[in-house]
């Protein structure tokens, strides 16, 4: 028995029934390719949670400090230890993360320490 049913709604968008050929297999992926996707996606947590996507970052509804700290920890780890793999991508992402911690001490009522704010342990003190 085959299945004639089509699973195409009527805009024209696929399904899970569809194959969707702009999917790469994993496997295919470079590993800087998947750092690099990984360290972004924090980021962009990271500036969500500190409300910089906001107009005004004080009053963001989305600003999650506890959270920010979570996220630029992680972000920090992930940096540090693919440093050496990540080749012309390090800059950008390095400075990256150091717009995120200083941004964080910005937005703090108490800021940390230099080299106690979210990832210094990893990357060292960042003023």
């Amino acid at each position: 028995m085959t299945d004639n049913i089509d699973h195409t709604p009527n805009d024209g968008t696929p399904t899970d029934g569809d194959q969707n050929t702009d999917v790469r297999e994993l496997a295919d992926v470079p590993s800087v390719e998947v750092i690099s996707r990984a360290a972004v996606m924090l980021m962009s947590s990271a500036a969500e949670k500190l409300g910089l996507s906001d107009a005004d970052p004080d009053s963001s509804p989305h600003r999650d400090l506890d959270e920010a700290r979570r996220v630029i920890t992680a972000l920090a780890g992930l940096v540090t230890a693919s440093i050496e793999y990540l080749g012309p991508h390090a800059g950008p992402i390095r400075e990256g993360l150091q717009a995120l911690q200083r941004a964080f001490r910005e937005a703090s009522s108490h800021p940390d320490e230099p080299g106690k704010g979210p990832g210094e342990k990893y990357t060292g003190p960042v003023y």
